[in-house]
């Protein structure tokens, strides 16, 4: 038995969903019964399980406590093929607050009260008992993790979790900021002059304003997180800047607008593409 199973068994033990990840902290993509939601679909569901499709599918919603699910022969082949493994916090009543660096560390030790902590390769899930709305860049370097999205699951954390408070409710009520378009500017190509990018700052910015775009479509989805990925490759792509990571980021805030995880992969392959990026 594989530790991500084993992690997966545990989780649902405790009744928390867990979901297979692949390299890069996404979601297995659909199968092809699955493929552009011909199932019927499960991403705009407020609670896993519609799909009878016995495959990892549908990103968040793919979320399980089924020890039957988990270690049926189609979840082990995934599972051995994973990278890590994934929880839904709304569905376990949870919600994670995710801090991205060291200023939202700071910002959330001075606002926020003290709860569980789970540290994370750049900083800090800080988990709060209650569900709630999920959003990303709630603030700069914050994202809030509940219903319809999953988290990765590090460890347990160290702490007394707490009860969701009505500040970190209010972080996904605010009016929405006003979002400057992300620049579409073509970079230098490889092996050229020096990285254009003077510090990680200005590609965490670019990224974080492309997560907003993608939160703030009302309409027309599919099209603007294409667009997005394709400012995003635009200006970043050719450079080496761009990580799994930020890749994650983008595909995560697309998947919380009810994009499928094929619909990313397709929609990004699409824009390396366009701006001749695929040999890249």
């Amino acid at each position: 038995m594989s530790e991500h199973l084993r992690t997966a068994l545990n989780l649902a033990s405790l009744s928390v969903p867990s979901l297979p990840l692949r390299a890069g902290k996404v979601p297995f993509g659909n199968c092809p019964a699955c493929t552009k939601n011909a199932c019927g679909g499960r991403p705009n569901m407020k609670t896993p399980g519609s799909c009878a499709c016995p495959a990892p599918c549908h990103g968040w919603a793919a979320a399980t406590i089924d020890p039957n699910v988990i270690n049926s022969p189609t979840w082990r082949r995934a599972w051995r093929e994973a990278a890590g493994v994934a929880y839904h916090p709304g569905g376990a009543g949870l919600t994670v607050v995710d801090l991205d660096n060291a200023d939202a560390i700071a910002w959330a030790h001075a606002s926020l009260p003290v709860t569980r902590v789970v540290p994370t390769t750049r900083g800090e899930h800080w988990l709060y008992r209650g569900a709630m709305q999920s959003a990303n860049a709630v603030r700069p370097g914050v994202d809030v993790k509940s219903s319809m999205q999953y988290a990765r699951w590090l460890g347990p954390g160290t702490g007394t979790m707490t009860a969701l408070p009505d500040v970190v409710r209010a972080l996904t009520a605010k009016e929405p900021a006003t979002v400057r378009p992300v620049a579409v500017t073509v970079s230098a190509p490889v092996g050229g002059s020096a990285c254009p990018h003077r510090t990680p700052t200005y590609l965490d910015r670019g990224i974080a304003m492309a997560e907003q775009r993608i939160t703030e479509a009302r309409e027309a989805v599919h099209a603007t997180v294409y667009r997005t990925f394709l400012a995003v490759l635009s200006t970043h792509g050719r450079c080496g800047c761009l990580t799994d990571a930020h890749t994650a980021r983008l595909f995560t805030a697309a998947q919380a607008k009810g994009e499928s995880p094929r619909h990313c992969t397709d929609a990004w392959t699409n824009a390396l593409t366009t701006l001749g990026l695929s040999h890249v």
